[in-house]
């Protein structure tokens, strides 16, 4: 008979003593079980103890989270939060150099708790610790782990950051000026500086003021990434609070320190493979970048503007220099709405007009200028190609410029802030120092191309926008490394090669809907469902890696999670990194029964997505999350590295109890393993029973020389 389910079977080890094997009742009080622990013992004062895991993180178990206790977990008698805390923080202000080094030490390791880090700051602590920086008397390692400490109190949320002092500030701001400090105190130093940045608005005036742009660039030009990693990420978390008429004048000086050819160097071409959260900064330097094009985009064109209207003005005399003007004011109008009309605007009399929707506004008109002065020859050749075409195979410049940067923007999200977790950056961007505008020149001339290869009239304007769309995607899906490895992309997908692709995608969907094709999908479904269930299945039982969602996402935590090969059990567990292949069992320390899981929950509806603030709630996260929950009311809380891996473990798990599958890469497994096995079935030919045709009708004899042989 097995054991209810409140009772858990744990081992509770004391240092130089036998371990205790215990039945643990969860019903009872932690305290009371505590007590008999210390008795087993002989161990007075009983409330001077707390019982931690043995293994991981080794955190405190409170009466919030002993839920979370398996079968078999090792548990340790440890004194209690309250009094090591107030232990180390007597250790910490002693005298002797060692004793406080030792205290620092456990005190780092500690702080990751928040049991222990409650009890801590109740007691000041993070005042001494930040008397001590303040003080300008430790080094090394003293240092350092005084800053973790430090880091990771402040990370649990319990103060604010403002309560920070100016001095503290220009302490931890001098670390990271010196040009010679210890590695592990400068990247502690900048992620002190990051979250004043991120999490206090008065703080971020203060660090704007100690630390300036030219000393961070300096940290990218080093051999560690570590350190890039961290000096990319303040200059992002700078750049993102920055008010808005600070933006503009903080890109200039990023750009006059030459930033992007830095990082374009040392560390995108360095001879290091680029790490998870480096690609994440950099998309998110990238996202931020391009989001300064945001005011011109939404900025509309003012038809009585003058300085704006000469633009116009200026792309009609660079594109038709060598045409005199002529003197009468009727004659210099129609001449202007002819060539407004060549040069492809909506509104031939009044082209200002065009430009007024936003987005894109203001800034279609800065590429098209930019076009026009920088690569000269090419817009001229754009202009009179089209010009000199029928009228209805013409390609009207003015107005694929304007939708083109609409789409650009769209594709490129520009006005969006960067989502958590994203790693798409495009090497190319950093390339060049107008990637923006340099980017679209790329795209017009692909536009104009793939117009004349698709031979469109004007009422296939939006066709040939979608199919210029697709070549975009499909080529930035490629992550070309320059702008010139762009262009070669977008030559091997012309029109024609879109089409076959198109094609070839159809194809793997398989849409034939005729009878019998649909009835051989009736009969052949359950066998491919069941197929895909055990593949499912079979994933889960190899496993897979998570990331743990903290505040500080470059200090990485990660864990595993794997079905047993009897299906009965979810086996999971902490890392310290990422793994290369398959967790032993033996490793992961805890497991949920099958049997105890109630239900699969995904996006909004899981716990660990209702708890986190509006802000890190951004779609994609929403979109790779999911949760089991299982009896009496525990979760155990998810977010997939990828889709794939949310579709495995979803349809896995779902699989798993008897429910059906319904995500959309079981649907399109389906899909093509049943297309797969039709045209295998469909192929073998002794397979396929024809029914008997019925005998034909005798006709009357024709005047055509035919023999009929009806036997």
């Amino acid at each position: 008979m097995p054991p209810p389910a409140d009772i858990v079977k744990v081992a509770i080890e004391w240092p130089g003593a036998n371990a205790q094997l215990i039945e643990m009742d969860q019903k009872r009080p932690l305290s009371s079980i505590i007590r008999e622990v210390c008795d087993g013992w002989s161990l007075s004062g009983s409330e001077q103890f707390a019982l931690r895991y043995a293994d991981g993180p080794q955190l405190y178990i409170t009466e919030q989270s002993r839920g979370e206790i398996k079968n078999g977990t090792i548990l340790r008698l440890a004194i209690s939060p309250g009094r090591a805390a107030r232990q180390l923080l007597e250790r910490i202000q002693s005298h002797g150099i060692d004793a406080r080094l030792e205290a620092l030490k456990e005190l780092a390791k500690l702080s990751a708790d928040p049991t222990f880090a409650t009890e801590f700051i109740n007691m000041e602590g993070i005042g001494t610790l930040a008397r001590l920086v303040e003080s300008g008397t430790h080094f090394g390692e003293m240092l350092a782990f005084t800053l973790t400490a430090f880091l990771e109190l402040m990370d649990h949320g319990i103060v604010s950051w403002d309560l920070i002092s100016l001095s503290f500030i220009k302490q931890i701001a001098g670390y990271v000026n010196q040009p010679m400090v210890d590695v592990s105190i400068l990247q502690r130093s900048l992620a002190i500086l990051e979250s004043m940045v991120l999490n206090s608005h008065n703080l971020y005036h203060r660090v704007a003021q100690e630390i300036t742009v030219g000393q961070l660039i300096g940290h990218l030009q080093v051999s560690n990434q570590e350190i890039q990693t961290y000096a990319i990420a303040l200059i992002n978390a700078l750049f993102l609070k920055a008010p808005e008429d600070r933006r503009q004048e903080m890109a200039s000086t990023l750009a006059q320190k030459h930033l992007r050819s830095i990082i374009l160097n040392h560390v995108i071409r360095g001879n290091r493979p680029i790490k998870a959260e480096m690609a994440h900064q950099l998309y998110v330097l990238q996202v931020l970048t391009f989001n300064l094009l945001e005011e011109r985009m939404m900025t509309k064109m003012d038809p009585n503007d003058q300085a704006q209207r000469d633009i116009i003005f200026e792309l009609r005399r660079i594109a038709f220099d060598g045409e005199i003007d002529p003197t009468g004011t009727e004659k210099r109008k129609a001449m202007y709405t002819k060539d407004y009309k060549m040069l492809g605007f909506t509104n031939h009399v009044n082209p200002a007009m065009d430009f007024t929707q936003t987005p894109p506004g203001m800034l279609a008109l800065d590429n098209m200028l930019y076009l026009a002065k920088v690569h000269q020859d090419t817009y001229i050749r754009i202009v009179l190609e089209n010009s000199s075409r029928e009228d209805k195979h013409e390609c009207p410049f003015g107005r694929c410029a304007i939708e083109l940067t609409r789409m650009l923007c769209e594709i490129l999200q520009v006005g969006e802030l960067p989502n958590e977790g994203c790693n798409d950056y495009h090497p190319m961007f950093f390339t060049h120092d107008r990637a923006w505008e340099e980017f679209f020149c790329v795209c017009i001339q692909l536009l104009n191309k793939t117009w004349k290869e698709m031979r469109a009239t004007a009422e296939d304007f939006n066709k040939v926008m979608q199919v210029v769309r697709e070549q975009i995607t499909r080529a930035l899906a490629m992550k070309p490394s320059s702008l010139d490895q762009l262009k070669n992309k977008l030559r091997g997908l012309n029109y024609s090669e879109i089409l076959r692709l198109r094609q070839s995608e159809r194809m793997s969907q398989d849409d034939f809907q005729s009878p019998p094709i649909i009835e051989l999908r009736e009969r052949i479904q359950p066998e491919i469902l069941e197929l895909i269930k055990q593949q499912r299945l079979n994933r889960l039982c190899e496993g897979s890696c998570f990331r743990k969602l903290g505040n500080r996402r470059r200090q990485e935590k990660f864990w595993f999670c794997r079905l047993s090969l009897n299906h009965k059990v979810l086996h999971y567990g902490d890392l310290d990194e990422s793994p290369q292949g398959e967790v032993p069992f033996e490793l992961l320390s805890d497991k949920i029964p099958v049997s105890d899981i109630k239900s699969v929950v995904t996006g909004k509806d899981c716990p660990h997505m209702k708890e986190k603030s509006a802000l890190k709630q951004n779609k994609e996260v929403l979109e790779l999350a999911f949760s089991v929950l299982y009896d009496p009311d525990e979760t155990l809380n998810f977010v997939a590295p990828n889709k794939y891996e949310y579709c495995i473990w979803t349809d896995g798990l779902c699989a798993l109890l008897g429910r059906e599958m319904g995500s959309d890469l079981t649907r399109s497994d389906l899909d093509t393993l049943i297309s797969m096995e039709m045209k295998l079935r469909l192929l073998d030919l002794e397979n396929i029973t024809i029914p008997e045709a019925p005998p034909p009708v005798p006709k009357e004899p024709s005047s055509y020389n035919f023999t009929y042989n009806y036997s």
